[in-house]
């Protein structure tokens, strides 16, 4: 089950790699918008902007710094595969399973405390609040295993194994459907029934992960009683994973505050703005394969010292980022109102959030180079930069936007319109970066490498940094 991406063809192992991602993906966000839809249709638009709106933003402020923390594990499980240091890969593993158990129990407690003062704070609509305290408080209580699952799933992808994280997805996925119809539709549970269809689901999930965890005769075997913090995997691990986790909460941080303001625009952009952010979601879930992909690949690469095989890497998954971004983008654009009408049919939610999809889904472009230089640049352990340049230029540039030009356009098609500027500044940065920045040299040195390569190809490392006139 595991791919070797450090010899033989590019395209072959990315793509034999990437797929379970990508398809993973479209599960995952199929995961989390069966909540959304079933109560959009059969309980109504308020429980829809509780659940798919004002909630989302709050878990995903918890989630993503864990998520991000968990690419740390990407990547130090990667390099360690790719050195072949088996020993260093298994206390990566159980130190990254001792930081799920730990975290997920602090997240709960702390995602139970400030779940009611954070909803208030963001302005909740009054006849949204009800449902979001209900869902948000039975959401953390399922933290400890949505963090199990995701640690595992980053330790089976390293490996090169991507399919079976893909499987363990589609069964989550599968029960929380099924629980969904039954507690909310059967029961007339509402939002009550659809939070607890997400927790079982994902109990589901860090079960089935942690059984192909503990199976023996793999390198990655898990025990549980070896399961503690290894000094010197935890600091590798938080040193990647850390960066990137702030970097998820700083996106965070700026929606919230976005969302604040969507808020005050009343229940039916809300519920247009979480129709939208959940169709919007099937792009961002690929999007973000593409960086988990191309991070593995350059992690596995970088450990083996095949450093030749990163940039052509780079330019084989910037294609393939740029036919599916073109491709999402058309039939956003083609079926606005038949996507949105999937979660709530009121006349006015679709109009705005055709209007939303008119204005944002045309620019996904822009974005293409941050997630693909940054989840390559990740890869060989650099991860302050692209910390650095993504929240200068996309969250930083987000919350300056609320703050000086919204008061003078007190319109909501101006707080739409701040993540495409805030896509394009942050592309220039990375490409800048990427070609001008010396990153990869730097690594090496950092990592007290030489790159296994005849001494005339190394005189020529220009040429791997410059533009060859692709998409990129």
């Amino acid at each position: 089950m595991q791919v070797d991406t450090t010899r033989g063809s590019i395209w072959k192992p990315l793509l034999a790699f990437f797929f379970p991602i990508l398809l993973g993906t479209f599960f995952q966000q199929l995961y989390n918008t069966a909540d959304a839809i079933i109560v959009g249709n059969f309980v109504g638009k308020e429980a829809l902007a509780a659940v798919g709106g004002t909630t989302s933003v709050i878990v995903n402020f918890f989630v993503n710094l864990f998520v991000g923390i968990s690419s740390g594990t990407t990547v130090v499980i990667a390099q360690h595969c790719g050195a072949r240091d088996y020993e260093a890969l298994q206390e990566g593993v159980h130190t990254s399973m001792a930081l799920a158990l730990t975290a997920g129990l602090g997240i709960t407690v702390v995602g139970l405390l400030v779940a009611t003062p954070a909803l208030k704070l963001m302005g909740t609509p009054a006849d949204v609040m009800g449902y979001a305290q209900t869902y948000l408080k039975i959401y953390f209580l399922g933290t400890i295993a949505s963090f199990i699952y995701n640690m595992g799933a980053s330790i089976l992808r390293a490996m090169g194994d991507s399919k079976r994280p893909l499987y363990f997805l589609i069964c989550a996925c599968l029960v929380n459907i099924a629980l969904d119809y039954l507690l909310v539709v059967g029961l007339g549970l509402e939002v009550l029934g659809a939070a607890v269809a997400t927790v079982l689901s994902q109990v589901v999930s860090a079960g089935l992960v942690l059984l192909a965890l503990c199976k023996k005769d793999t390198a990655y075997h898990l025990t549980f009683r070896k399961i503690r913090f290894h000094k010197r995997s935890i600091q590798a691990i938080l040193r990647i994973g850390l960066p990137a986790g702030l970097q998820s909460d700083m996106y965070s941080l700026s929606n919230i505050l976005l969302q604040s303001c969507v808020n005050s625009f009343g229940t039916n952009t809300v519920a247009a703005w979480a129709a939208f952010g959940k169709v919007d979601g099937f792009f961002w879930m690929v999007s973000s394969a593409y960086g988990v992909a191309i991070t593995t690949f350059v992690g596995q690469n970088f450990g083996a010292r095949q450093y030749d095989r990163i940039h052509r890497s780079v330019r084989v998954c910037g294609l393939m980022m740029l036919a599916t971004t073109a491709l999402f983008s058309g039939v956003y654009c083609l079926l606005p109102h038949q996507l949105l009408s999937m979660f709530n049919g009121d006349p006015e939610v679709l109009s705005i959030g055709t209007e939303i999809i008119y204005l944002m889904c045309p620019f996904y472009v822009t974005y293409l180079c941050v997630e693909l230089f940054s989840g390559a640049i990740r890869g060989t352990g650099s991860s302050l930069v692209p910390m650095l340049l993504t929240c200068g230029g996309v969250c930083v540039l987000r919350i300056l936007w609320v703050l000086v030009v919204l008061p003078v356009f007190p319109q909501f098609e101006t707080v739409v319109v701040s993540y495409p500027f805030s896509w394009v500044v942050t592309t220039v940065l990375f490409l800048f970066y990427y070609f001008k920045g010396g990153w990869l040299e730097k690594r090496i040195r950092a990592s007290g490498h030489l790159p296994e390569v005849p001494a005339r190809e190394e005189a020529k490392p220009a040429k791997v940094l410059r533009p060859t006139g692709s998409a990129l």
